[in-house]
């Protein structure tokens, strides 16, 4: 299993109003600092669209790319044409892997409308489409279960374990927040997991999201992500259970966090600094 980080530890998000956006060299620099050898995207527009140029710009840190996370609404048309652009773009910086969610079209993550059946199996068949459109590209595709999104409860993700064959992104903390167990699909639909965001969370703060009492952007600052090791997620046990079934692919280190205006890379840097140290005994 490889590690890689992801600018969202640094607060970097596309959620309008989200919160301090830090320039991408403070970010690379630091994730390099501290021994991460590869990177995801971050939001669209964060880093250069050409490839050539994110490339070298990633090179200059000696960073490799992982791949890109894509929130896009499934369920409208246009979403796999959207779907194969990011995955071209990918592959031509050497990327791995579409992480795609079933965006609502509404901007954050702290309201959802219902969606019809049509609409259901609308995002279902256009993630089967957009997994074939990326793998065209020789890029892999895991849909992310992600609060506020159309896959986010633990029926939704049984749903889509049972009518379809597209993978997963196993996020622990998002699973564990919409009500599923991480570590159960970890050992129960090995065959499914083809990324991981490996996230601690704080089991209080995901019950009131998950109720509907505190708002998901509300909860992130409140420190609904803490450094791993120090949440309720048993972290050791989810590596142990990816490690007997198999998984080589990649752990993306993801403390999703929202930064005060004016303040620095300090924070992610001790944070993430943390969970490296209580990470690398576990990883074997």
């Amino acid at each position: 299993m490889r590690l890689a980080g992801a600018p969202i530890t640094w607060g970097v998000c596309e959620v309008p109003g989200w919160g301090e956006v830090l320039p991408p060299a403070t970010v690379l620099a630091d994730m390099a600092a501290l021994g991460l050898t590869a990177t995801e995207l971050g939001p669209p527009g964060y880093l250069p669209a050409d490839p050539d140029e994110l490339h070298d710009l990633l090179a200059a840190h000696d960073l490799a790319l992982v791949g890109g996370f894509l929130a896009t609404p499934l369920h409208e048309p246009g979403a796999v044409a959207e779907a194969e652009r990011a995955a071209e773009r990918l592959a031509r910086a050497g990327g791995d892997v579409l992480v795609l969610a079933a965006a609502t079209g509404l901007d954050g993550y702290d309201a959802r409308p219902e969606l019809t059946p049509a609409q259901w199996t609308a995002v279902l068949r256009a993630a089967e489409a957009a997994r074939d459109a990326a793998a065209a590209h020789g890029v892999r595709t895991a849909l992310h279960p992600h609060v506020g999104t159309h896959v986010e409860r633990a029926t939704e993700v049984g749903r889509l374990l049972a009518e379809s064959d597209v993978p997963l992104c196993l996020d622990t903390g998002h699973l564990l927040i919409g009500g599923a167990d991480p570590l159960e699909l970890a050992s129960r639909h090995p065959d499914r997991i083809a990324h991981v965001h490996l996230k601690d969370v704080r089991a209080d703060l995901a019950a009131e999201v998950r109720e509907g009492r505190t708002g998901y952007a509300a909860a992130v600052r409140r420190g609904l992500y803490p450094p791993l090791g120090e949440g309720d997620l048993d972290v050791p046990a989810v590596l142990t259970a990816l490690r007997i079934n198999g998984y080589g692919g990649w752990l993306v280190l993801e403390q999703d966090t929202a930064l005060d205006a004016g303040a620095t890379s300090a924070g992610p840097v001790g944070d993430t600094a943390r969970g490296l140290a209580f990470l690398h005994p576990h990883l074997g």
